[in-house]
């Protein structure tokens, strides 16, 4: 079998989204990637911009796929992932963009198989335990407490606050990154500890908004008080020494990093100097090949690599890593208002679907579970 062409495809939909204390419909562009080989069988993944795989790539993205990617692979044997991941890496293609071509591998050798990716890669479960994943600025405190009470009743077992960054919630005005909004921060920690009791499990991240290290600290030390799970995030990830010294500062484990380029080879450093307690990692950052790479580093290791955000490549490479590792599945972003199980129009069933207990059950279709809609990307062409 050999790689005949790769193709992106863009096209519009209309998706819920949640901005500064207000949900709202809009208008996307999302993207379908497809790696055709001379078999007819092919490979697709749909994203590779922003969180999750809800946005597609953007231009330049597109243009480097079709000008420096396409040529590479063209007329290879598209089992040759690691080779691929390597050749990537080394011509210093942007995360995003390999990331998408090894999922689209992936997939594509899932169908050949006829097995999901999961099991592809060992297969350790079925269903993976979930945790609600709010949109930051999701109004007062008393907003972060309802929501999260909810999302208990609809079967959360966990829940992460994204708090106030870029949004003062006194005024409910856009503001700069400084100064950091500590006070209302800890208001909402405590509001939403009361509002669901002690035994739901809570995390919180403030994605790196914290700019010196005494903000991190003094959150930390209140995340402590209110028996919070994990810290993730907490400052900018390129400098690494305010992280060791906030590591020994703390009981509650530092997540990170999160959004640091250099996936597993960044994350291994990251655990050599003892910089966080959890790792992090997600499928835009190196592909499914990368976040695998890095579990397996960490579980070397004994320390925990919980996957970043949500999507379905991020799914089956938590369904291939063991608990101890890999605990819990991203689902998300939420908020009030925002339909969050509403499947896609060019899908035809969501793909992270989540029972009663809290468990998202791993789809069983050949490789990453797509059924698709190709009448709806269709009638739907972005340019």
């Amino acid at each position: 079998m050999k790689i005949t062409d790769i193709t992106v495809r863009p096209f519009t939909v209309e998706v819920d989204r949640f901005h500064q204390g207000v949900p709202r419909r809009a208008t996307v562009v999302q993207t379908v990637t497809t790696v055709h080989t001379d078999e007819g069988v092919a490979g697709h993944y749909f994203g590779g911009h922003g969180h999750g795989d809800q946005d597609g790539l953007a231009q330049p993205a597109r243009d480097h796929i079709e000008h420096r990617v396409k040529p590479m692979l063209v007329g290879e044997n598209p089992f040759d992932r690691e080779r691929f991941w390597h050749w990537m890496w080394g011509a210093k293609t942007p995360e995003n963009v390999m990331s998408v071509i090894d999922m689209a591998l992936w997939d594509l050798a899932g169908r050949v198989a006829g097995q999901p990716v999961y099991k592809l890669m060992g297969g350790c479960r079925d269903r993976v335990k979930a945790y609600a994943s709010t949109y930051p600025n999701l109004g007062s405190p008393q907003v972060y407490a309802a929501h999260a009470a909810e999302c208990v009743r609809q079967g959360y077992p966990a829940y992460k606050i994204h708090p106030y960054y870029y949004w003062d919630p006194e005024t409910g005005q856009s503001v700069p990154a400084r100064p950091s909004h500590t006070r209302w921060d800890i208001e909402a920690s405590q509001a939403v500890r009361d509002a669901v009791g002690p035994d739901v499990v809570l995390m919180f991240d403030p994605w790196g908004t914290y700019h010196t290290y005494e903000d991190a600290l003094t959150v930390g030390r209140a995340l402590e008080k209110l028996d919070f799970y994990w810290y993730e995030h907490p400052m900018p990830e390129h400098r690494v020494e305010p992280y060791v010294r906030l590591c020994r500062a703390l009981d509650i484990p530092v997540c990170s990093p999160e959004i640091l380029e250099g996936h597993v080879f960044t994350r291994a450093e990251w655990i050599r100097r003892e910089a966080s307690d959890i790792s992090r990692i997600d499928v835009l950052r190196g592909g499914i090949t990368g976040a695998r790479k890095t579990a397996i580093v960490c579980e070397a290791y004994g320390v925990r690599c919980e996957i970043h955000m949500s999507g379905i490549g991020n799914l089956h490479v938590i369904a291939a890593t063991h608990e101890d590792t890999s605990e819990f599945y991203e689902r998300g972003l939420l908020a009030p208002g925002v339909d969050y199980d509403e499947a896609p129009p060019y899908l035809r069933e969501p793909l992270d679907r989540m029972d009663a207990s809290g468990y998202v059950h791993l789809p069983q279709r050949p490789g990453l579970g797509y059924d698709i809609d190709w009448s709806y990307i269709d009638d739907h062409p972005a340019e």
